[in-house]
């Protein structure tokens, strides 16, 4: 595709848009209320809003290589507390996807150069989980395993923030841990049980 064609793709899409609703582009102006904050993988293949079938304004949205939340990231630490404490999200979901390029380079020996250090953090995840892990001899299975466990672990991370379990304790925000299979176009709710680990999480990086 040549960048001319998206310019051309832009006017259609404006004109398409004000077609159904004049006042579409003077009402998305208004200030932003999402009540979601979504934390996804850059992945071209996954596109956030058309996947939820949400409108522009109505979830708010990081995404970076594999889902990840490092506490050393300001980006993705930025943004969780512009989403709490000045948009007021009610909820946070971190979502991963099967067929993750990122996961799947984790996996591998192979030195990235640059990539290197924010790969460690999925690598990280395996270890915390290698006994489970090297259990299955399917390579796929596995793979698709680390894809489940990094995003539990990223949802572990968001919980840690101080701005998270204040709101938790505030009005009762929550996190949620999803996979989105790639193959069907099916969204799973991995179902992380967000207040036991709030409980565990919460014993050792308690913020008051």
């Amino acid at each position: 595709m040549r960048l001319k064609d998206i310019f051309d793709n832009n006017r259609h899409w404006v004109a398409e848009k004000l077609k159904t609703d004049d006042q579409y582009f003077s009402k998305m102006a208004r200030d932003q209320d999402p009540k979601l904050l979504y934390i996804g993988c850059s992945d071209s293949r996954v596109s956030t809003e058309e996947l939820m079938g949400m409108a522009p304004g109505e979830v708010f949205v990081h995404r970076n290589i594999a889902n990840m939340v490092p506490n050393t990231d300001l980006s993705v630490m930025s943004v969780i507390k512009y989403a709490v404490n000045i948009l007021k999200v009610q909820d946070i979901v971190v979502c991963g996807h099967y067929n993750c390029g990122g996961v799947k380079a984790a996996m591998e020996s192979a030195d990235l150069g640059l990539l290197n250090p924010w790969l460690r953090n999925i690598r990280d995840v395996y270890r915390l989980h290698q006994n489970e892990l090297n259990k299955t001899e399917d390579v796929e299975q596995r793979y698709r395993r680390l894809v489940e466990l990094n995003v539990l672990e990223q949802c572990v991370n968001v919980t840690k923030t101080a701005v998270v379990q204040r709101a938790y304790k505030e009005r009762g925000l929550r996190v949620h841990g999803w996979v989105f299979d790639i193959h069907t176009g099916l969204l799973k709710d991995l179902n992380i049980g967000f207040e036991d680990i709030l409980n565990k999480v919460m014993e050792i990086y308690r913020i008051d």
